[in-house]
């Protein structure tokens, strides 16, 4: 398999949590709901606050992928 096609099956494949994962997951998160409390409670109810609570949304989910895939 080729480097491409592997870094493809990796990518889509299911990768169960680690007992060690686990606990950055919900670290993290934790981390990242608070700074959304933060930004909602600070900052006026326009789009740029909608698109800041996006983009974390966007952040945790991708940080995520990180943690899982590797």
């Amino acid at each position: 398999m080729d480097e491409k096609n592997a870094m493809l099956e990796n990518n889509f494949k299911y990768h169960p949590p680690t007992k060690e994962k686990e606990k950055l997951y919900v670290e993290y998160r934790e981390k990242c709901k608070e700074l959304a409390y933060f930004i909602i409670h600070n900052f006026p109810d326009i789009r740029e606050r909608s698109l800041a609570i996006t983009k974390l949304e966007e952040a945790m989910m991708w940080a995520n992928a990180g943690l899982a895939r590797n």
